[in-house]
């Protein structure tokens, strides 16, 4: 058992196989828990369970592979513009540009760098910017970041750690960070818990 706090980045780490991904696919609402449960607290503060996590829109994802969360034949922009229509976060073309230039401008990028390219024209850094921009679309209020800094090169993971700190800072939000990756658990957060074939072993500050 564990909570995540308001503006806190939580990392959950451990060794390959303990359970990390499958406690993120339940948040996500792709595998249901045979026991227990999951409970989000929504923005008036009500709390809701079940299927209702994720489909509260309070709740995305940034996944591990940048490269395979794209369609590489499909343009990136695309993307957005359904996340938008899904949602109902624009009435109109022009509205849906400045939401998904406002999410892009919080990852230090622009709907003009954006337009018209396929994910191949893209650092695998960029990409995962892009990623994390588009999780943003709906103003989360949780990022579950399962990996995000392990497909990309040593020299830019370091800057989308920072970005994470930035987006707690700037939007409020909370990531859960899970990751085998000890070193970048303690850069980037706040408590972590330690897992060991599916059970907690250790919790507290990092």
């Amino acid at each position: 058992s564990f909570h995540v706090e308001s503006a806190e980045i939580f990392g959950l780490a451990g060794e390959s196989g303990c359970g990390k991904t499958t406690i993120a696919r339940m948040i996500l609402g792709f595998e249901e828990p045979t026991s227990g449960q999951i409970i989000y607290r929504t923005r008036d503060g009500s709390p809701i369970t079940g299927k209702e996590v994720w489909r509260s829109a309070g709740v995305q994802a940034v996944f591990q592979n940048p490269f395979e969360t794209f369609n590489p034949l499909r343009q990136v922009e695309n993307y957005f513009f359904e996340a938008v229509h899904n949602f109902r976060l624009a009435n109109n073309q022009a509205e849906a540009i400045a939401r998904i230039d406002k999410a892009l401008a919080a990852v230090g990028l622009s709907y003009k760098e954006l337009a018209g390219r396929y994910p191949s024209e893209f650092s695998g850094g960029q990409l995962q910017r892009v990623s994390i921009a588009r999780s943003l679309l709906t103003e989360p209020s949780l990022l579950i970041a399962d990996e995000p800094v392990s497909m990309v090169d040593a020299s830019i993971r370091m800057s989308i750690m920072n970005l994470f700190r930035e987006l707690v800072g700037k939007l409020g939000i909370s990531v859960l960070y899970i990751t085998h990756d000890l070193a970048t658990a303690y850069y980037v957060c706040d408590r972590i818990a330690i897992m060991l074939r599916g059970n907690i072993v250790a919790l507290g500050d990092v």
